[in-house]
C-alpha cells in the first residue's frame, strides 16, 4: 500500500488545513510572544520564541518522505559494509601472502 501525499492533500478540506495542529501551534506561539511583549513577561516571550520555530521544524518533519529516507540510509549502510568486507578480504590476502613469503 503506497502513501500518496498529493492525493491526501487534495482530499483535505480547506477548513481542515486551516485548523491543523501546525496552525494551532503557530497561533499559540504568536499569542504567547505577543502576550509576553505586551505584559513584559520573560517566560511567555521565551515560549513564543521556542514554539514558532518548532512549528516550522514540525512541518518539515511531517512532509519528509521517511520511506525514501530509510531506503537511502539502508543502501548507504549496505555499501559501507561491502567496502569493509572487501577491505578485510584484501588485508587477509596480503597477510597470507606475507606469511607465505617468510
Amino acid at each position: 500500500m503506497t502513501h500518496d501525499q498529493q492525493n491526501e492533500i487534495q482530499k483535505a478540506s480547506l477548513i481542515g488545513r486551516i485548523l491543523s495542529m501546525e496552525a494551532f501551534l503557530l497561533l499559540m506561539g504568536i499569542a504567547s510572544l505577543t502576550y509576553g511583549i505586551i505584559n513584559d513577561m520573560t517566560m511567555s516571550i521565551f515560549w513564543g520564541c521556542v514554539i514558532i520555530p518548532g512549528v516550522f521544524i514540525l512541518h518539515h518533519v511531517r512532509k519528509t518522505n521517511w520511506t525514501k529516507h530509510w531506503q537511502e540510509m539502508e543502501a548507504e549502510h549496505k555499501s559501507l559494509e561491502e567496502r569493509e568486507a572487501a577491505r578485510r578480504s584484501a588485508a587477509d590476502v596480503a597477510r597470507k601472502a606475507d606469511d607465505d613469503g617468510k
